[in-house]
């Protein structure tokens, strides 16, 4: 899209299947980066990412040439073959229907990949149960 600017800054937040806590700690390293690499072979930019036991955060600058309802699809689909094929886990696995998607300035940037970045810690203060 020649001549085309944007500053498009979009937290994505889904869950495991019934907020299931089957997302190991062990996994994160190469769930991120499997992750991240959909997202950025995609051309979007991730800004940051990290996954709890129950969800996953993303924080994506994203250009406007795709939906972010086929994105998500993409990642949803493509990180439970990932962790169904590569990672094997014990049980079955599966994200949930749906998602949160939440747009934020340019200004925001640095104070949500904090907050994305220190999940631990804020779930240690808040209960969403």
């Amino acid at each position: 899209m020649a001549n085309t600017f944007t500053q498009i800054y979009i937290q994505v937040v889904f869950a495991v299947q019934n907020r299931a806590p089957l997302v190991f700690c062990e996994w994160n390293e190469r769930l991120h980066k499997y992750i991240t690499g959909i997202v950025q072979n995609k051309g979007h930019k991730m800004l940051a990412i990290h996954c709890m036991p129950d969800h996953a955060h993303m924080f994506i600058g994203m250009k406007p040439d795709e939906a972010l309802s086929d994105l998500v699809r993409d990642v949803k689909r493509d990180s439970t073959n990932f962790i169904k094929d590569e990672i094997r886990p014990v049980g079955r696995f599966g994200w949930q229907e749906g998602f949160g998607g939440f747009s934020y300035s340019r200004s925001d940037i640095d104070r949500i990949v904090r907050y994305i970045l220190h999940q631990e810690e804020h779930h240690r203060r808040t209960s969403f149960r």
